[in-house]
């Protein structure tokens, strides 16, 4: 087995907010709907959103990490759209540097890159 990708599937409480908050303040875009069902994209990562009709698991209970070239422009971007943000990028000793975002939910999405080593 070569294990090519994978998808985070987080449960919401409002699709067409749920929506709206993914596709005009953080950047992804429509891939297909299957009635309580959303698929979203952004470059080659999926994300899928589950609505009110289909819970099977706790409403926000979601977290995800997403490795990026870099974070700080994207940052700026979403904070300028009004991102639920938990802090400013920065770097942990893990050796990366990241942000949390949350959405109206309470899911969890992190953004990090490779930190400069401080």
């Amino acid at each position: 087995m070569n294990i090519k990708s994978s998808t985070a599937v987080f449960h919401v409480s409002n699709l067409e907010i749920s929506l709206k908050y993914y596709r005009e303040v953080l950047g992804f875009t429509f891939d297909f709907q299957h009635e309580d069902y959303v698929g979203l994209k952004m470059g080659d990562i999926a994300l899928h959103l589950v609505g009110p009709k289909n819970h099977t698991r706790p409403v926000g209970a979601g977290t995800v990490y997403f490795t990026c070239d870099e974070v700080d422009s994207y940052y700026a971007e979403i904070n300028d759209r009004g991102a639920l943000l938990t802090g400013e990028p920065q770097e942990y000793f893990y050796g990366m540097r990241d942000f949390i975002t949350v959405d109206p939910d309470g899911n969890h999405l992190s953004f990090g890159c490779k930190g400069s080593g401080l």
